[in-house]
């Protein structure tokens, strides 16, 4: 049995576990995210988009926590309601999405009764924990059916989906848009947003079809940059917090070592914390008194796996900028290149052709001669 010293730093490594940090990036995006589902029409669509380790799952935790203040004295009113309704995508080992576990899955965090007709039809019941399981046979339609009935029961105001990247993980002749299809019907009938977290992965599933464009949102989630000055004093700031929920002395100043803390967390704060549990758990191990540069260098990523993180980021950011170039192509196809607020007078005046009399390739009328037999050469 653990003594009391090591029982405290035991109950601080799990306190640290739990931290999460609502540093500045989190806090616009939530607001930013909270402001797309209250403008978005019922039905729609919400990606919010991020490179991995940047914090979408603390992202998710903080909108469901504003979402339930927001919603207090309704929900007070009718207990029956739900602020929201979270469900992971699980990545499938079989080649395709498993939709039947997915709703299922859904039908849990609903917490879903399943009980008179509704019951009979699917088969389901409860387990020991009151969980509701499904029967053997319950096709995935009557799944997505009682999903359906579940939401407009429950209404929710946003149904979050993390790791939703994992949709696109399909068998081959499967299309993805058949996918989002799916989605799309589920919020387009029972008037809820749905909101789909995940990597850059998602930038694949926005236009794949005209409808699916008009009815979605994006949100990006970006990490901190190095050549943002502003940026760099954040990080700061968070290595400075971070440092004070360690429940271990630290021998190695975080903050001075930011160079280092963000090279190897290529500036996203989830990487970060991760690492830094990591060196929590190695300094415990060794029975160390203090988190040493030595545990910090030892459980850091690896600068292959850092190189490849940035290189997916980078791809990323680059795929949601929108130039001159995109507005511009977009003007020609539309037929607006020539109309400007105030346009030049010899700008995009159309050129006037010069014509002839009697029109190109026709001789202008004369009379021949006649009686006169000319040759090729003149």
């Amino acid at each position: 049995m653990p003594d009391e010293s090591s029982q405290s730093v035991i109950d601080g490594l799990r306190k640290f576990q739990r931290f999460t940090m609502a540093h500045p990036r989190l806090l616009s995006v939530r607001d930013r995210l909270l402001a797309a589902i209250d403008a978005a029409a019922p039905g729609s669509l919400v990606f919010v988009l991020g490179p991995t380790g940047v914090g979408k799952t603390t992202l998710r935790m903080k909108a469901e926590q504003a979402l339930t203040q927001q919603m207090l004295a309704t929900l007070q009113a009718d207990a029956g309601r739900l602020p929201s309704v979270s469900v992971e995508a699980v990545a499938s080992l079989t080649g395709y999405f498993n939709w039947r576990d997915h709703f299922t899955r859904m039908l849990r965090r609903i917490d879903e009764p399943l009980i008179g007709e509704k019951g009979q039809r699917i088969g389901g019941e409860r387990n020991g924990r009151g969980q509701f399981a499904p029967g053997p046979r319950a096709a995935g339609f009557e799944l997505q059916y009682a999903v359906e009935q579940a939401l407009r029961n429950r209404r929710p105001a946003a149904v979050f989906i993390d790791e939703a990247q994992h949709l696109g993980r399909i068998a081959s002749g499967r299309r993805l848009l058949d996918q989002l299809d799916v989605i799309k019907s589920i919020a387009n009938r029972t008037e809820t947003v749905h909101v789909l977290l995940g990597t850059y992965e998602l930038l694949g599933f926005r236009n794949l079809s005209g409808q699916l464009s008009r009815r979605s949102l994006d949100v990006h989630f970006a990490r901190y940059f190095a050549d943002d000055k502003e940026d760099v004093e954040t990080f700061k700031n968070v290595l400075a917090t971070f440092q004070a929920q360690l429940p271990l002395p630290s021998s190695c100043n975080l903050v001075d070592a930011w160079d280092l803390m963000y090279e190897r967390s290529v500036g996203c704060v989830g990487i970060l914390k991760e690492w830094l549990l990591r060196a929590l758990t190695a300094a415990l191990a060794n029975s160390r008194a203090a988190v040493n540069r030595t545990h910090l260098e030892q459980t850091a990523l690896s600068a292959s796996q850092c190189e490849k993180i940035l290189a997916e980021a980078r791809d990323g950011e680059e795929g949601l900028k929108e130039g001159d170039g995109s507005r511009s192509r977009l003007r020609t196809l539309l037929g607006l290149e020539c109309v400007h607020l105030d346009p030049p007078a010899s700008q995009c005046e159309p050129a006037v052709p010069i014509r002839r009399a009697g029109g190109a390739g026709r001789r202008s009328p004369k009379r021949d001669r006649v009686g006169t037999r000319t040759t090729a050469c003149g």
